[in-house]
C-alpha cells in the first residue's frame, strides 16, 4: 500500500483508498504528508458541502481608510500540496465535480479567474463501500482522474495483535521524522520520466487497455489516460526498486490497481457477480507478455 501511494506521488497522480471505516485510511494519508513535510488540508465530504467550500470564493472587501469596495479571492482548502478528500462519496456529484479541474490541470477557476495550485499536488481520497447508506457513486470522469485505487481489507489476527501491542503506550507514528522535502519530490518526479520503457512493453500496455474496451463483460473500457497512468506508474515502480528500466512484471503488478476503477462492468456482468478486477486479471492472463516474440502485435 505504501509503495503504491509513493508511486502516485512520484507520478503526479491521485489516489483513491477504499475500505470500511477504522482501517487507518486517514492516518496513512496524514502520515505521508508529515514525513514529506508538505502542506496538508483535510476536506470532510458531507451531503451539505458546497463546491466553494473546496475551491474558495470571492468576497466583498472594503478599505478602512478610503472606503473603496472590491472583491478578494479567499483560497479554499484545495490550495495545499496534499489534499485528504475524506469520505469523498458522501457528497453528491456537483460537489465531487469541484475537484475535476484541480485534479487534471492543477488549477481552479472561480468567477472566471484561474488560480494555480501549489506543486507538488496530490489528492488522496478515501471512500466507503458504495453499499453503505448515505453514499453517492463517483462519476466516471472523476474515477478516471485517479491514478491508482488501493483497496484495504481487514488485517490478519497476527497483524491486529501487533497493532494493539505497538500502541500500548505510544503511537509509532509519533516517532517518524521528515524523509524528503518538496524540492526532493519535484526532482524525483522529473527523474521518473527518464526510466527506460522498451517499445514492446509500450505495446503491451496499450494492448491491455485496448482489449478492455472490447471485453464482452465491459460496458466501458479504460481510457487513454489509463494507458498513460500505467506507463508512468511502471516507470515510478522501477525507480523505487532501483532500476532504470521497466519490466513486464511491473505492468502486470500495476494493471489491476491502475485500470480496474476505469472499467465499468456491463449490467449483465454485474448480475453474474463479475467485477472490474476480474476483467483486468483475465486480460493479463490472455495477452502474451513481451519476450514471446521479437516483433509485431501480441498473441491472445
Amino acid at each position: 500500500m505504501i509503495e503504491h501511494i509513493f508511486i502516485a506521488v512520484l507520478c503526479k497522480g491521485h489516489i483513491l483508498l477504499e475500505g470500511v471505516p477504522g482501517l487507518g485510511k486517514t492516518l496513512i494519508i496524514k502520515t505521508i504528508a508529515d514525513i514529506l513535510d508538505l502542506d496538508f488540508s483535510r476536506i470532510q465530504f458531507t451531503p451539505d458541502l458546497m463546491p466553494s467550500d473546496i475551491t474558495g470564493s470571492e468576497i466583498i472587501t472594503q478599505e478602512a481608510k478610503t472606503g473603496d469596495r472590491g472583491f478578494k479571492f479567499i483560497k479554499g482548502p484545495i490550495f495545499s500540496n496534499i489534499i485528504l478528500a475524506d469520505e469523498i462519496n458522501r457528497s453528491p456529484a456537483k460537489v465531487q465535480s469541484a475537484l475535476l479541474e484541480a485534479m487534471d490541470e492543477r488549477q481552479v477557476t472561480v468567477e472566471g479567474v484561474t488560480h494555480e495550485l501549489p506543486r507538488p499536488f496530490t489528492v488522496m481520497a478515501t471512500q466507503n463501500p458504495i453499499e453503505y447508506e448515505g453514499t453517492f457513486p463517483l462519476p466516471e470522469a472523476q474515477l478516471d482522474r485517479f491514478l491508482i485505487t488501493i483497496n484495504l481489507g481487514y488485517p490478519s489476527v497476527e497483524q491486529e495483535l501487533s497493532i494493539i501491542n505497538n500502541q500500548e503506550t505510544v503511537h509509532p507514528i509519533e516517532s517518524l521524522g521528515q524523509v524528503l522535502s518538496s524540492d526532493d519530490i519535484l526532482s524525483i518526479q522529473e527523474a521518473v520520466k527518464t526510466v527506460y520503457v522498451d517499445d514492446l512493453i509500450r505495446e503491451y500496455i496499450v494492448g491491455l487497455v485496448d482489449k478492455s474496451r472490447n471485453h464482452t463483460e465491459a460496458a466501458l473500457g479504460a481510457s487513454p489516460r489509463g494507458s498513460l497512468a500505467l506507463f508512468r506508474g511502471t516507470q515510478a515502480l522501477a525507480l523505487i526498486r532501483g532500476r532504470d528500466f521497466v519490466l513486464p512484471d511491473d505492468v502486470k503488478e500495476l494493471a489491476v490497481p491502475m485500470l480496474s476503477h476505469r472499467i465499468i462492468v456491463s449490467p449483465a456482468g454485474r448480475m453474474r457477480g463479475i467485477q472490474s478486477t476480474d476483467i483486468v486479471e483475465e486480460l493479463i492472463e490472455q495477452i502474451a507478455v513481451p519476450g514471446a516474440q521479437t516483433s509485431g502485435w501480441f498473441r491472445t
